[in-house]
């Protein structure tokens, strides 16, 4: 669960990071409630999505009256699917130099990974790959493993060591407040040499909701934000991320998700979500909100439905999705590939309804691009 900027800003305050001063403007607050006293200002939209600096979401505002219109646009805007549900607004920062800071959950570390690049900004994905320190469990910090990290790449020594005690923090932070992403991009030095976190970008672990009460009250208050057919889904505990593209996924399992948005893409294709069905009930009542909101979406042109398993049993899938064919409204296309127990009954089930399995996800894949290319 990803936090809105200021949340995360007043969660880093809380262990001793320094952030700018910022002021929440809702939808509908006056603006002489803000109290602005010196300009230039940076009004930034406040949505969960990627992205939004690049889509004009951060804006620099020079007097009351920019402000008001600036507010007025960003307020209607959509970033990523979501439009603001508050501004924050901040000064300018009289930036002398962007680095990149986070700290991140990693298999392959065996715990947390502390990722630095000495550039940062909207595009640090152009640059160099960040250096990596594998911290492991977060009582595994060790400063001089840290320092000789930094030393590969950061030849400033008295930013590197400002640097090691904020990562240094940033781990506990992780920990403490079940955290699976701390980002601080850009990580800003002014003139006079202070450290600052000019954004921040915190992801919740949602597994942990049973024993952290800010995680537990974030979800009711997302589904309380959510519109009918994602409220449905997650009440049925599916996972779901909306994306830019054109093909709907269906499947069962974070990573057979991930592997079909991966193959889509490779494809020429655009994944339209990330939505791992794998948490609810493999039944029609499973199901069922999940093609309902893909069918509402105008953006959806195709559904793939990829489920792979050894318990979850296939005849069962197939059952289900011939109910929800016969219920179903939409004539959206609907590609399927179903795998695991039991599959040699799904092309019997399948042909009570007119619908193809594909043996492979592959096979699948290439025609839901080629349908939705064919919309195009």
């Amino acid at each position: 669960m990803m936090m809105l900027e200021c949340d995360a800003k007043r969660l880093l305050a809380s262990v001793g990071v320094n952030v700018p001063p910022g002021t929440i403007w809702r939808k509908g607050d006056s603006p002489q409630s803000l109290r602005v006293s010196e300009y230039p200002i940076a009004v930034k939209a406040q949505v969960r999505s990627g992205g939004r600096g690049k889509q004009g979401g951060v804006q620099q505002v020079k007097d009351p009256a920019a402000l008001v219109a600036t507010a007025n646009r960003l307020f209607e805007t959509e970033f990523g699917g979501e439009k603001p549900e508050a501004l924050l607004i901040e000064p300018w920062l009289a930036i002398e130099r962007e680095a990149y800071l986070s700290v991140a959950v990693d298999g392959r570390g065996e715990g947390y990974v502390v990722m630095y690049a000495p550039r940062g900004g909207i595009d640090i994905e152009e640059g160099p790959p960040p250096a990596r320190y594998a911290v492991g469990a977060p009582w595994n910090f060790r400063v001089h493993q840290q320092r000789e990290v930094l030393e590969e790449v950061e030849p400033d020594y008295q930013w590197r060591e400002k640097v090691i005690v904020l990562a240094q923090r940033l781990v506990r932070a992780a920990a403490a407040h079940d955290c699976t992403t701390i980002e601080i991009n850009p990580l800003v030095k002014l003139a006079d040499g202070t450290m600052i976190a000019g954004d921040a970008k915190i992801v919740l672990d949602e597994w942990a909701a049973f024993r952290n009460t800010a995680i537990r009250d974030g979800q009711e208050a997302q589904k309380q934000r959510a519109d009918r057919y994602l409220r449905d889904c997650l009440n049925m505990q599916h996972m779901y991320v909306r994306l830019d593209g054109d093909i709907g996924i269906i499947s069962g399992g974070a990573g057979m998700t991930m592997a079909a948005m991966d193959m889509i893409a490779d494809s020429g294709g655009r994944p339209a979500c990330f939505l791992d069905c794998s948490p609810g009930p493999t039944s029609t009542r499973g199901y069922r909100p999940a093609f309902a909101m893909l069918d509402a979406d105008p953006q959806v042109k195709v559904i793939l439905v990829s489920v792979f398993g050894g318990g979850t049993q296939m005849q069962r899938v197939a059952n289900s999705m011939k109910e929800v064919m016969a219920e179903r409204k939409s004539s959206k296309p609907v590609v399927y590939r179903l795998d695991g127990t039991n599959v040699d009954q799904v092309a019997g089930i399948f042909a009570q309804f007119g619908a193809h399995n594909h043996s492979r996800l592959e096979d699948a894949v290439a025609e839901a691009v080629r349908l939705a290319g064919a919309q195009t």
